[in-house]
């Protein structure tokens, strides 16, 4: 092959060789846009009035079991007690372990509800992955999943916005509870939370 064919097939390689790298670069391009149409669809959020509130609901016992965790002002401590409605005087109540009344939440001074949830490990798995044993760190994949209620408010008295959280243990009551006083409060509803509207009194 003379030194002519041979400058002539390096050239033809190289064009051959930029040809399929622009087409992997055009490939990669529209493999990247793809992905960004796709992330800012799921990004969107959803409107507001696109929930189904036709589907049944289950009505909101008047009193459950519930763990106040924090959040209300003056009260730092957590305690098991109860959650009551109290329609008459149109507020939420807390009883405390002593079956006294700790604090309260006007309906009119609720301005969110929704609830939430953490997996965490659970007792025995804390206490069996400290044991010196073989495996025993395995333990701590053994995991419990906390519910709570959330609820954001208005408190009157001090002029202050604040949230408090009570832990539910049952996934259904606190459904019932969300709506419950979510009706009550005469928020709107938004997914499995409830909002009180900018402009709402």
């Amino acid at each position: 092959m003379t030194t002519l064919e041979r400058r002539l097939a390096s050239i033809t390689c190289l064009i051959r060789i930029e040809k399929v790298t622009q087409y992997m670069a055009k490939l990669f391009i529209a493999f990247c846009v793809a992905i960004l149409c796709s992330l800012g669809l799921s990004a969107q959020v959803r409107p507001v009035g696109d929930d189904d509130t036709s589907k049944p609901r289950p009505p909101a016992p008047a009193s459950i079991e519930a763990k106040y965790e924090g959040g209300m002002f003056g009260f730092s401590e957590k305690e098991s007690g109860n959650l009551k409605f109290d329609d008459a005087n149109q507020r939420l109540i807390f009883i405390g372990k002593n079956g006294r009344e700790k604090f309260s939440l006007p309906y009119e001074a609720v301005l969110l509800v929704y609830p939430n949830s953490q997996s965490v490990t659970t007792t025995t798995g804390n206490i069996v992955r400290h044991i010196p044993l073989p495996g025993a760190g395995l333990a701590g994949l053994i995991k419990e999943k906390r519910r709570f209620l959330v609820v954001g408010y208005d408190d009157p008295d001090v002029n202050a916005k604040g949230t408090v959280s009570f832990r539910v243990e049952n996934k259904e009551t606190l459904e019932a509870v969300i709506h419950g006083l979510g009706s009550k409060a005469k928020l709107s509803p938004r997914g499995d939370a409830y909002y009180r509207p900018r402009n709402s009194p």
